[in-house]
């Protein structure tokens, strides 16, 4: 199947992805997005509900991605789900050589918008996957705060993330935020951490320190959460806490394993990227989404940086020479 060039191949067909095939596709490039799961969307469909998307008061994942697919095929592009990427070469001349699901088939193209975007790390205890089916479990302060006004939630982790999240709950939605950690110490900045405790004099954040969560106890009918089984590991005794939601604040996962060796990636697994134009360590390919370095990991700048990556293919396809003009040296590894 390698013997079609194509102007494009978008490998990921989560919302950076699907925005960059909509633009490739109505310049009238061809487009190929590969998708590696049964349906496209990654980690949004399993978001219930989304109300921080422009234009849509609220709307779920699957909806969303529905109507983003569509246009996507209305303007011409082809996409093929259970189709992993598991090889990545660059030819002599220039074109990208992508090898799918260990060479069941081999697309060719004059340049690629990677996305395979970021997971959500998760605790890995009983009841967390059920619970965020259903919404009541989840990895984003600025996404799903708001569902949570004057409730009881839990949040977990350590980082600056973590207690930077717990703020914002605690002072803009919640109307208390309990906050395990698994050390006796924060691994967040000292600055972070002189402000959660500044906040917790005037909010209700209890600080449990140091506690992990054990399981995650769905309610009879599996759509609340009933209870969270906390442990302390100095003396192993456990308790049970009634809350109305869980924040889970324990890091990223990007996507990029089958990328190492082919592209610039940082010390976490992050493609290195120019921010400005989404270009990355190898000529012709662009990235765009969670899975670039310093991303905001958001559903709208995920899609605006699947934009930003197709409206500026045409310049490289032109010129190939533009690539090493004006590009910002981000990280290490250009």
């Amino acid at each position: 199947m390698a013997e079609t060039l194509h102007d494009v191949i978008i490998i990921g067909g989560g919302p950076a992805g699907l925005a960059a095939a909509l633009y490739t596709s109505r310049d009238r490039y061809s487009t190929l997005v590969l998708e590696k799961n049964g349906l496209p969307g990654g980690q949004i469909m399993l978001t219930e509900l989304i109300e921080n998307y422009p234009g849509w008061e609220n709307i779920t994942g699957p909806d969303l991605v529905q109507r983003m697919a569509s246009q996507v095929e209305k303007f011409g592009a082809a996409m093929k789900t259970n189709a992993e990427v598991t090889a990545l070469t660059r030819l002599d001349d220039g074109t990208l050589e992508v090898g799918v699901n260990d060479g069941e088939d081999t697309y060719r193209a004059r340049t690629l918008i990677l996305t395979p975007g970021s997971d959500y790390r998760q605790l890995g205890v009983p009841g967390e996957a059920e619970l965020r089916q259903v919404g009541k479990v989840s990895y984003c302060a600025t996404c799903d705060g708001a569902f949570y006004r004057d409730k009881h939630v839990l949040t977990i982790g350590g980082g600056n993330t973590a207690v930077e999240d717990t703020i914002y709950l605690a002072t803009r939605f919640a109307g208390k935020v309990t906050m395990v950690h698994r050390r006796r110490e924060f691994r967040a900045q000292r600055i972070l951490q002189e402000e959660l405790l500044e906040a917790a004099r005037t909010h209700e954040i209890d600080i449990r320190l140091p506690y992990v969560v054990d399981r995650l106890v769905p309610t009879a009918n599996g759509a609340e959460v009933d209870h969270v089984l906390l442990r302390n590991v100095e003396t192993d005794q456990t308790e049970q806490l009634q809350v109305d939601g869980v924040f889970v604040f324990v890091g990223m996962v990007p996507n990029t394993g089958f990328l190492k060796g082919f592209v610039g990636l940082d010390e976490n697994g992050y493609i290195l990227a120019d921010p400005a134009s989404m270009r990355t360590t190898v000529p012709g390919v662009f990235v765009a989404g969670d899975c670039r370095t310093n991303a905001p990991l958001q559903l709208v700048t995920a899609c605006g940086d699947g934009v930003t990556a197709a409206l500026l293919i045409k310049n490289y396809l032109r010129d190939p020479a533009w690539w090493d003009r004006g590009r910002l040296e981000v990280g290490t590894g250009w």
